[in-house]
């Protein structure tokens, strides 16, 4: 496993298929490399560094002693969808795999397998913890506020939606692979709870596609909130229910009981009640060396202000004063924007 500091600091990176509005970003992960863009995997020499996203494929013709990289959003990414094409302020870079393929090992997973977190590294996380919770983030930062919780319920629980094309089920959820049959196993489960379904937030701006029946969702449901801010329904509900979603990590946070039926990078460290063990998995973590691991060791934070990497600390100053100039809500010309996205790239 190669960590960021040698990552960071590789000479020449070759940067495979990234789309023009990532490229700015891919060279301000690597400050000390030369980024080549390609579109052909074969042109990497013997020994070089391949870069792609996420699972993306690169064939069969590369030399068996190139590192490849594989990049992805990390867990505090920006105020705004990546589907709309915003900007992020977090990314991790994995040698091994990738953090939401949980059919093999990857980074961060070994990392918080195998690390020993020193004290000062958890008291910092654990400010960090606090900092997020209390400022209300979360990995995107959408939605208004002012959800409230039914007079009267005595279990609310919250079921985050998914896209069900996305890769974190392809490799993350062996069993249940859809945000009905989600819903279907926690009312199974929970029969007199108050089921809150919140359907993914770039199906809601209709940059994905909806899931399969995800329209009779209050068949199985008894409320779908569309416009709340997640931070807010987190701290109102009693628990969540997840397959692999970010949502889960969230609420571990705040504290929230989190039931995980797939297998997402937090889950097996004994602080989720997980459906589908990953076998692979039997350290028991702290939530904050959890922390540690996934939002101060493992992502790499990209300043907005300034071409430069910045720390988990000074993101979060960002975020906050990026999100109060932003507001809730999204402008007009976003959602004009929205308009000419469906046309040009569709709706997957």
């Amino acid at each position: 496993m190669l960590r960021n500091t040698e990552l960071l600091h590789a000479p020449v990176v070759y940067a495979l298929d990234f789309s023009t509005w990532k490229r700015s970003v891919v060279r301000q992960c690597f400050p000390h490399a030369r980024v080549v863009f390609i579109d052909d995997a074969a042109t990497v020499p013997s020994g070089g560094m391949l870069a792609v996203w996420g699972m993306k494929p690169f064939g069969n013709e590369l030399s068996k002693d190139v590192s490849v990289l594989r990049l992805e959003d990390g867990f505090l990414r920006s105020v705004g969808l990546g589907a709309d094409l915003i900007r992020p302020m977090s990314w991790v870079i994995d040698g091994s795999g990738i953090y939401y393929d949980a059919t093999r090992p990857s980074d961060l997973e070994h990392l918080l397998s195998g690390t020993s977190f020193d004290a000062a590294l958890l008291q910092r996380a654990s400010r960090l913890r606090q900092r997020i919770v209390a400022e209300g983030l979360t990995k995107y930062n959408t939605g208004r506020c002012g959800w409230q919780r039914p007079a009267g319920a005595q279990q609310v629980i919250l079921v985050p939606g998914q896209v069900e094309s996305d890769a974190s089920l392809a490799y993350g959820a062996p069993g249940i692979r859809s945000n009905i049959g989600l819903l279907q196993a926690v009312r199974q489960a929970h029969p007199k709870a108050h089921l809150v379904y919140k359907p993914h937030p770039d199906v809601l701006a209709g940059l994905r596609a909806r899931g399969a029946g995800e329209q009779e969702a209050l068949r199985w449901c008894d409320e779908v909130v569309t416009d709340a801010a997640m931070g807010d329904l987190l701290r109102a509900v009693d628990e969540v229910h997840v397959l692999t979603s970010l949502a889960g990590f969230e609420a571990l946070l705040r504290g929230k009981p989190v039931t995980c039926y797939g297998q997402p990078f937090y889950s097996g460290w004994g602080l989720t009640s997980d459906v589908v063990p990953n076998p692979r998995r039997s350290r028991r973590l702290s939530l904050d060396a959890l922390v540690a691991g996934a939002l101060i060791e493992h992502p790499v934070y990209l300043s907005r202000t300034k071409s430069s990497l910045i720390t988990p600390e000074q993101a979060l100053d960002e975020l906050v004063a990026w999100r109060a100039r932003a507001g809730r809500t999204a402008p007009w010309w976003r959602k004009l924007f929205r308009v000419v996205l469906r046309q040009v790239v569709g709706v997957r």
